[in-house]
């Protein structure tokens, strides 16, 4: 018999209660409203009914994403005291859905950086070893739902705050094409950038959570964004025949160990499924992080010019250092980056010609330990070195687990297609985790 909402609900509790105090993984717990959504669930059910693709499902916001009545941090003293009136649209949507939100996740203060450290909760810590960061900024919602918190969460990713924290926590997170979701209702870094996207083991539940928040917002402007539709019945058709794009250059350049090793199997499995692997050079890959960091870094500090000139005082050192850096770039070098982001797109519109999906790394290197010499300005550039150049070029990107370092640290596997094609990503994730385990090895807590 399956478990009911309730049931469901209260094992994720009893987890945040035995393990937060040490994981930090959250900011608030809403167990209260959690426990009204998982009782509306299962009398729905006993009634005969569903209230939708994520019924009962237990889930984890990210604390820049508005819910309403519940205090939405950011994780930043500027903002620690506020309580929207309303949920963000996003957050609509996975309620109506059916699902069963635990609470706020915690993750680096104003979502600028990869260490989830943040003046509000302070630092959240990677379930798989709790001496190492979880990533960020979504750190929380890769790691409450690690550890078993949550089985899905919502995260932002600007240049790769998504699929870092997947990638070092041992689980599934997908960066949607920019504008294929509504930002509307989160804090944001980069309007040009930001992206919510969803977290889970399972791709599944990915492409589940997907199918419900890419929804055109009423009352605000239309994107670009092409209308999903019905992908889900396709989700399990299979990789054959897909061209897969391994690359000469960059992407694969200093790595941990273990880690080229670990994706260079995973690409393997894929092609024992059928796809086609080309080797491929994709110039320019280099330059993304630094001409994205102009863009991101700007208007981080555009956003946030009026705290920055009343209350430097409220921003961490960490923080403020960064945001430092972003008032020092001139009006011509944001210019310049604009005609490289152009270029770069145009370098990714012709590769996609040929390949269907880039397969690289999704970091480097494994999670960085909580007490390191570097400053989080270097800690985060060299963590975000491959997630950079799809948060540059506004395309979806994937991270899947696809095994461990030999220190049992996580490794993640990144698949980028081209705009819009989240369902191709999302089909060849549920194929490669149709005949591996990755994703449902769990943390020792």
């Amino acid at each position: 018999m399956p478990v009911s909402a309730r049931e469901n609900l209260e094992t994720a509790l009893a987890v945040i209660e035995a393990h937060d105090d040490v994981i930090n993984g959250m900011i608030t717990v809403t167990a209260e409203q959690a426990r009204e959504a998982a009782d509306a669930a299962d009398k729905a059910a006993a009634a005969g009914g569903w209230l939708g693709l994520l019924h009962g499902m237990t889930f984890a916001i990210k604390d820049n994403i508005q819910t309403a009545g519940v205090r939405t941090t950011s994780g930043s003293l500027h903002f620690k005291d506020v309580v929207p009136n309303q949920d963000a649209f996003v957050v609509q949507r996975l309620k109506a859905a059916g699902a069963v939100i635990v609470g706020k996740a915690a993750m680096q203060e104003l979502a600028f950086g990869i260490r989830s450290d943040n003046p509000v909760s302070g630092q959240c810590r990677n379930p798989w070893d709790q001496s190492k960061v979880p990533g960020g900024s979504s750190g929380g919602s890769g790691a409450v739902v690690a550890a078993g918190m949550a089985q899905g969460a919502l995260g932002t990713d600007t240049g790769g705050s998504v699929r870092l924290p997947a990638a070092m926590n041992g689980i599934a997170g997908l960066r949607p094409t920019h504008g294929r979701v509504p930002n509307h209702g989160s804090t944001p870094v980069s309007v040009g950038y930001d992206t919510i996207g969803p977290m889970a083991r399972r791709v599944e539940d990915l492409a589940y959570i997907l199918a419900v928040t890419a929804h055109e917002e009423p009352g605000f402007a239309s994107t670009s964004a092409p209308n999903l539709g019905n992908f889900l019945p396709s989700l399990h058709d299979g990789v054959a025949g897909l061209r897969l794009g391994i690359p000469r250059n960059h992407y694969f350049s200093d790595c941990g160990e273990g880690i080229a090793e670990a994706v260079s199997q995973a690409v393997g499995v894929l092609e024992s499924q059928g796809a086609k692997v080309f080797e491929v050079d994709v110039d320019g890959a280099e330059n993304t992080h630094k001409w994205a960091t102009i863009q991101i870094y700007s208007d981080a500090c555009a956003y946030h010019a009026e705290r920055l000139d009343n209350h430097p005082e409220l921003f961490s050192p960490a923080v403020l250092e960064r945001m430092l850096v972003g008032r020092s770039f001139s009006g011509v070098d944001y210019a310049n980056a604009c005609r490289a982001r152009e270029a770069w797109q145009r370098t990714l519109a012709d590769l996609y010609q040929d390949i269907d999906i880039l397969i690289s790394p999704t970091t480097p290197a494994p999670p960085p330990p909580i007490k390191e010499d570097k400053s989080l300005l270097e800690a985060t550039r060299d963590a975000s070195r491959n997630t950079y150049a799809g948060g540059f070029g506004a395309n979806p990107g994937l991270s899947l687990p696809c095994g461990f370092d030999p220190n049992d640290l996580p490794i993640g596997l990144q698949m980028e297609a081209a705009w819009w094609r989240e369902p191709m990503l999302l089909r060849a994730g549920a194929a490669y985790q149709a005949v591996t385990d990755w994703h449902l090895a769990e943390p020792s807590l």
